[in-house]
């Protein structure tokens, strides 16, 4: 099936050089790069001067262009970013009127044949969220299970609404392979998206109302005004499963400044576990924002809503990092992908080695429920506190405090507070990797000096004198008024253990699956680091449980290379590295040894949405009807 790129074009490009010929002589060669809808990145060269379409075409890139440039149709419709879109000069009334008529036109959305090919198009990247058609562009197997659901879905629709949906907006929970609670530090993780999805059929309506209904029957529905002007209010101290719609919404509406917004009819289906680890409120409201941008047409860059996402989903409460909504927004199949969030948004796909037998991972959940908004200020939300005070002190510690990189942040992070030590240094000529390595170690050894002569904690009162502060305006730079915690002792050496040496095992995990290198026994190595973060986890952060520790310890013994927790922990699931040949055996001793001793009268359908194998998925996308 052929997609042309009028809802998903994006490009990046970059100057070439024309040989030794004198750039007055000759138009300088320009490279750009057209994301299709399926997420397929085409490179294309052409001369300076040509249009996007002409350029498009003459490459074999799938951008329809019907009326050959005659400015008579919208087939040619791309999406450039803002620093390229403000750069052209005002489109014509012609443009604008064939513009009018373009399938999911954005705010930087202009006609390939108009726009022409120039140096100034550097390193332009973006891509919006995909729309398809058909469901085998979004699963890659059991497409016949995915119909049904689908079906099911825009049936009930009906049955509840009276009408069909217009669209399908899906988004998938994730797996963190390595890289736990170090997001919100600023360093690099390594998750990829699931299968298993949040799916909200949506449908404008002409009520200013908003209207929630859930297929399953044990989540009521709900609705909420969208007048103009007013305010949608989430109660967390109540914890209903609409409040995570209601964070999406509030946020797409906010970031595109919509004070007129439409009406929406919206029936979800959810196959992510929730409160599992495996991200199923990032899922939801990533759906919320997509469907609200959508609804209202005004979808942005899928970079725009991954930060709309990641700022939304704070008002429930929890103060994230980043991680499950840009996994679930920016996936591509058959790859995992190494998120970088410091000094910028940079993703990049990571395929896993090639082994034979394959590496597989396997998901086993603990089926120990630990509510991430609910245990906040005492889990999730104490660790962003303590990394955060520690950053303040290790920062004051090595000197440079009142640097403006380090004065002038909120938050700081263990990162910024790495980056800024060691600014200074000439890496010229370095292999990044080792350059990680070195500073990441420096690290490790600096935060020894730093919180060592606390190593049971630091009371409030400790930590403020450190920092030549009174509690009260520690608590308040930490944003405490927002994310309250709990806690007698806050250890910071532990915590800050952790951060880097994790982060280091993520770098490492990302050089192995890169190397190419056939002497590494691919399944030791990366299995050797995810039990060394299960570990860190466990014995440093804290973040483990009985159950966890437990299950990773038999998973091991039944053929796992490497086990760890994966999501916030306490509880949730665990992931697993499995070769392909032993998955059956290996699922039936977790069975046998856990699942029977633990909930002995579990069905069969319920054992399989426990534990379950997984591959790399694509990320969000719009399922559009014919």
């Amino acid at each position: 099936m052929r997609f042309p790129l009028t809802s998903t074009a994006r490009m990046k490009s970059y100057q070439q050089a024309a040989g030794f010929r004198s750039s007055a002589a000759l138009a300088k060669e320009v490279s750009v790069t057209f994301i299709e809808s399926d997420g397929n990145e085409v490179q294309a060269t052409g001369e300076e001067g040509i249009n996007l379409m002409e350029l498009a075409h003459e490459n074999d890139v799938d951008l329809e262009g019907a009326c050959e440039g005659a400015c008579a149709c919208s087939t040619c419709h791309v999406i450039l970013d803002d620093k390229i879109f403000d750069d052209l000069p005002e489109p014509t009334d012609e443009e604008n009127d064939m513009l009018d008529l373009a399938f999911g036109l954005t705010d930087t959305s202009r006609l390939g044949c108009q726009v022409l090919l120039t140096p100034e198009m550097e390193d332009s990247t973006l891509a919006t969220v995909p729309t398809f058609h058909a469901l085998s562009d979004i699963y890659t197997s059991d497409l016949l299970k995915h119909a049904a659901r689908f079906q099911l879905l825009t049936e009930a629709f009906i049955a509840t609404y009276g009408f069909k949906p217009s669209f399908i907006v899906r988004a998938p929970g994730r797996v963190n392979i390595i890289g736990e609670h170090i997001d919100y530090c600023g360093f690099p993780v390594f998750p990829m998206a699931i299968v298993p999805d949040s799916l909200i059929a949506v449908r404008a309506s002409r009520e200013r109302r908003i209207r929630l209904a859930n297929i399953n029957p044990k989540y009521p529905s709900r609705e909420f005004s969208c007048e103009p002007g007013s305010s949608v209010t989430i109660n967390n101290s109540t914890h209903d499963w609409t409040n995570y719609f209601k964070c999406g919404y509030k946020g797409a509406i906010e970031a595109i400044d919509c004070t007129n917004p439409q009406g929406m009819e919206c029936l979800m289906d959810g196959s992510v576990p929730s409160s599992a680890g495996l991200s199923s409120s990032s899922a939801i409201v990533c759906c919320a924002v997509l469907a609200t941008m959508k609804v209202n047409d005004r979808l942005l860059p899928k970079s725009d809503v991954v930060e709309t996402a990641v700022a939304s989903e704070r008002y429930i409460g929890t103060n994230g990092g980043g991680m499950d909504q840009t996994t679930s927004i920016m996936s591509q199949s058959q790859s995992a992908v190494f998120i970088e969030f410091n000094p910028e948004l940079k993703i990049t796909p990571v395929k896993f080695p090639s082994t034979d037998p394959q590496i597989t991972f396997v998901i086993a959940n603990t089926l120990v429920v630990s509510d991430k908004a609910v245990t906040a200020p005492v889990c999730y939300n104490l660790r962003v506190v303590e990394t955060r005070i520690g950053a303040l002190i290790l920062a004051k510690h090595l000197g440079i405090a009142n640097r403006a990189a380090c004065k002038d942040i909120d938050p700081l992070t263990f990162k910024v507070v790495m980056d800024e030590y060691f600014s200074t240094q000439d890496t010229a000529g370095s292999d990044d990797v080792q350059v990680w390595i070195d500073h990441l170690d420096a690290m490790l050894h600096a935060s020894i000096e730093a919180f060592g002569a606390h190593p049971d904690g630091y009371t409030r009162e400790q930590m403020a004198t450190a920092l030549d502060m009174t509690p009260d305006a520690l608590s308040a730079a930490v944003h405490e008024d927002r994310f309250p915690v709990r806690a007698q002792q806050f250890k910071l050496l532990q915590r800050a253990q952790h951060a880097f040496s994790e982060a280091l095992r993520v770098v490492k995990f990302r050089q192995i699956c890169e190397s190419g290198d056939t002497r590494i026994n691919y399944c030791s190595a990366l299995g050797d680091l995810m039990n060394c973060s299960q570990d860190s986890c466990r014995d440093l952060f804290e973040c483990s449980c009985p159950e966890i520790d437990e299950l990773c310890a038999l998973a091991r013994r039944s053929g796992s290379f490497g086990s760890r927790l994966t999501g916030a922990g306490w509880g949730g699931c665990t992931v697993h590295l499995v070769l392909k040949d032993k998955v059956g055996s290996f699922i039936a001793a977790i069975k046998r040894e856990f699942y029977a001793k633990h909930v002995p009268n579990m069905n069969d359908e319920a054992l399989s949405d426990a534990i379950f194998v997984t591959t790399p998925g694509n990320g969000a996308a719009f399922y559009m009807f014919d």
